[in-house]
Order: structure tokens, then sequence, then C-alpha cells
């Protein structure tokens, strides 16, 4: 009896301890896996974080604004920002693009918002799709570092943004017109060559 009770103490405490950690691993494991990803791009870990912030600031002081009469998506690159989504109307469009650049460092906007209703889940659920697919097919090529370029879709056209030679850029823009279901590329890149 005396066994069996410093057994189940022992399970016990394992479980309260393997309960406490468990909040710590995705802490630990989202720390590693940015940090690989840093580690493997050619911003400065700085600008990394700093490209974060501009979407999440960015993101939020449009949507505080517009509200309703926008569906943005906010993507940084190098302090470059891109806009893509739906704007109800130009009014809209050309505001969202203001509030964007009155975030504190960013170099530039670039507004490919579309002046239509705002999009279904249905559709933003194939954009998530096709920018996987495309992500995938980068890694599958192997013709250049996969996390040199950022992969964005919306309504079939692929975005690409990153800091890349030109050679990495004909490379990226080709494999993403070669995937099923892109509509369109557009390049929003920086070239460093």
């Amino acid at each position: 009896m005396r066994i069996q009770t410093s057994k189940l103490l022992l399970a016990v405490s394992a479980l309260v301890l393997v309960s406490q950690l468990n909040g710590c691993i995705p802490v630990v494991a989202g720390g590693a896996v940015a940090g690989g990803a840093m580690a493997a791009d050619r911003r400065t870990s700085g600008i990394y974080i700093e490209d974060q912030n501009i979407e999440i600031k960015a993101a939020k002081n449009i949507n505080d604004q517009l509200g309703n009469k926008i569906h943005v998506n906010v993507t940084s690159y190098n302090r470059n920002v891109l806009l893509t989504g739906e704007a109800t109307d130009d009014a809209s469009k050309a505001k969202a693009e203001a509030i964007a650049k009155e975030v504190a460092n960013v170099k530039s906007v670039v507004n490919e918002l579309e002046v239509a209703g705002i999009s279904s889940i249905s559709a933003r659920s194939s954009d998530t799709y096709i920018t996987s697919k495309v992500k995938t097919n980068m890694i599958t090529e192997n013709r250049f570092p996969p996390n040199y370029v950022k992969v964005i879709t919306e309504n079939s056209v692929v975005y690409l943004m990153g800091l890349v030679k030109h050679q990495e850029a004909d490379a990226a823009v080709e494999v993403a017109r070669s995937t099923g279901g892109v509509a369109k590329v557009v390049k929003v890149f920086e070239y460093i060559d």
C-alpha cells in the first residue's frame, strides 16, 4: 500500500510539474523559431523587430480610424510597407495610406488596396492556401534561400517582398508564376546588387 501511495504521489508531482512547464514550452519554442527566422534573414534583428512593430501599429491605427470601411493587411519589410486588401471607396484607400505613412520609421508605402467590397472568409482562405503553395514551391525548387522572400496573397495576386539580388527576384517570380491558382505576381522588392 505504501509503494502505491509513493507512486501516486510521484505521478501527481510529475503532472503538476509538467502543467507548470507547459506554458513555458511554447514561449521558449516560439523564441527559438523567431530567433531562427531572424538569423536566416538579411534584415538586422532590430529592423526585423521594427517591421513587426510597424505592422501592428499601422494595422491598429487603420482599423481604429476606418473600421468596417476596410479590410487591410499590413506587411512591412525593411520598413517598406505594403497595404493589401479592400477599401470600400477611394477616400478610405487614400486615408489608409496616409495613416500608414504616419507610423514612426516607415520609409515608404505601396498601396495595393483594391476599391471593392470586403473579401469573404473563403476568399481569404484560398489566398492563404496559395501563399503556402508558393512558399512550398520555393523550398522545393531550392534556387535561393526562401527566407529572403516574403509572400503575401490577396485575391489570388501574389506580392513578393524582400532584400534580394536580381537573380533571386527573377527566380522567386518564376516560382510564384508557375504555382497553380496565382492570377498575377507583383514585385515589391528592394534590390541589394
